[in-house]
């Protein structure tokens, strides 16, 4: 009886107008927290000053990323903030995470791209105290490149594949104990049967120290990084690469074997998994934890909004700068992964990444 009734109300013409109002009222309502939550964003970062935090000194592929995207994502944070880049160097990566988690505002007015390999450092309790930072409590805006790091050596080195990598010593730069470039060698080392030694200290300078044959090569840097700020070793085939860590292979490399693929029984393939999935997120941009989340919801738009911007695209090109972006609730859910990884498997992950001894060595000044 009600819906016949409703129907006959609804026939005529009075009854249409008012069911109109009423649809017109319910919409009108279910937008309104909507517009409001996005007037709300607006009026936070109009005026704004933003600061992209860059964990290393100018220049490398963390810097040209920062400033790239820097430029062009103010233009899709609603109020139209400006973006300042600030340099803050130091400790691999975890001076400039700790003063985000410690000392910046967690107000969405702070972005950075952390260290590869934190998420994965905080699990294994690798830094113990030093790290002041929970990644877990990021809120990550996107992944700019899942571009896979790739173990080289320079040319003129006797070691120019994996296989000549276990039967004799190759030195390896890096800056210190807090980037992965000084643990997955161990890594190898252990599982795979090289003799790298890494050499401590080198700072933003192991590529140059690669070319004047300091040290043999390098372990982590991506393969976008030496597209973008080494295209003429590219070109010139000036780099042999031994080996590629991902969730697949780099087009360009198809003949560089992954490290997944050289597991041998199924600890090995789960260590090796473990370490593919934390460098699929290569250059991933965070903003600070406790952030409201209207405004990580703005960010990440805005992010994924500057990833298919001509001009940015454009400015990727002139740099050869890889993007191939992902969004910041995949990163979010790769970074949980990460952290929840069972103990007994961590376990054997903080084995493998364990040098030996003699292994590790302090650079001592220019040869």
């Amino acid at each position: 009886m009600f819906r016949a009734t409703a129907r006959r109300f609804a026939a005529c013409p009075a009854g249409s107008f008012i069911i109109t109002l009423a649809l017109a009222a319910i919409t009108a309502s279910s937008i309104a927290p909507n517009a409001a939550r996005a007037d709300a964003v607006e009026d936070f970062y109009k005026g704004k000053q933003m600061r992209f935090i860059i964990r290393s000194d100018p220049g490398g592929s963390y810097d040209l990323y920062s400033r790239m995207i820097g430029r062009h994502i103010v233009k899709y944070i609603p109020g139209n903030p400006t973006m300042l880049p600030v340099n803050m160097p130091g400790g691999g990566g975890l001076l400039a995470i700790n003063h985000i988690a410690q000392v910046a505002p967690k107000d969405g007015t702070i972005l950075t791209i952390p260290s590869l390999g934190l998420p994965m450092y905080q699990a294994i309790d690798f830094f113990g105290d030093k790290l002041k930072a929970d990644m877990g409590k990021f809120n990550w805006v996107g992944n700019v490149t899942d571009s896979n790091p790739v173990l080289v050596t320079w040319h003129a080195s006797k070691v120019k594949t994996l296989d000549d990598a276990k039967k004799q010593v190759a030195f390896l730069g890096t800056t210190g104990a807090g980037s992965i470039s000084a643990q997955l060698p161990a890594v190898y080392n252990n599982l795979l049967g090289t003799k790298f030694k890494v050499i401590y200290g080198y700072g933003g300078d192991d590529a140059i120290a690669m070319e004047r044959g300091e040290v043999d090569g390098r372990a982590t840097n991506t393969w976008s990084s030496y597209k973008s700020t080494r295209p003429d070793w590219v070109k010139k085939n000036q780099l042999n690469y031994l080996l590629q860590v991902g969730l697949k292979k780099e087009p360009e490399l198809p003949n560089v074997p992954l490290l997944s693929e050289l597991a041998t029984n199924d600890e090995q393939k789960q260590i090796f998994d473990f370490f593919s999935t934390v460098v699929a997120i290569t250059r991933p941009v965070a903003t600070s934890p406790e952030v409201p989340a209207d405004r990580v919801a703005a960010l990440r738009k805005a992010f994924m909004a500057t990833m298919t911007d001509a001009d940015f695209l454009a400015d990727a090109a002139k740099q050869q700068a890889d993007v191939s972006p992902m969004p910041g609730d995949e990163v979010q859910r790769l970074t949980q992964r990460l952290l929840d990884t069972p103990k007994p498997l961590l376990e054997k992950v903080k084995v493998a990444m364990t040098h030996r001894v003699g292994d590790e060595v302090q650079w001592e000044g220019k040869k």
